[in-house]
């Protein structure tokens, strides 16, 4: 899903955006297209849109761009060592209407 910038700023308090592609992999650990909730740096918190939890599991990525992992979205919560769960993806609802 995408980001509602304004529910991300609601709940976050700044105004969110893109990373440019040669930091990620300094800033959190993990290059483009692997970045995940496991093994980033010390420091960086985790939390997870409450839009995962209408899927009965999730394919996190974990580390690189060729691998994966099945979890349940509290399993997921339970293994990245989540914060919290936020809501600061744009509803599919909104974008039917």
């Amino acid at each position: 899903r995408k980001i509602d910038g304004g529910s991300f700023k609601r709940t976050f308090h700044f105004k969110p955006k893109f990373v440019p592609g040669t930091d990620v992999e300094a800033l959190v650990g993990h290059a483009p297209g692997g970045v995940c909730p496991f093994g980033r740096h010390e420091g960086i918190p985790v939390w997870l849109d409450r839009s995962l939890l209408s899927h009965a599991e999730v394919w996190p990525a974990c580390g690189d761009d060729a691998s994966g992992v099945r979890l349940t979205p509290e399993e997921l919560y339970r293994a990245a060592g989540a914060v919290g769960w936020c809501e600061v993806t744009k509803s599919a609802l909104a974008k039917a209407a």
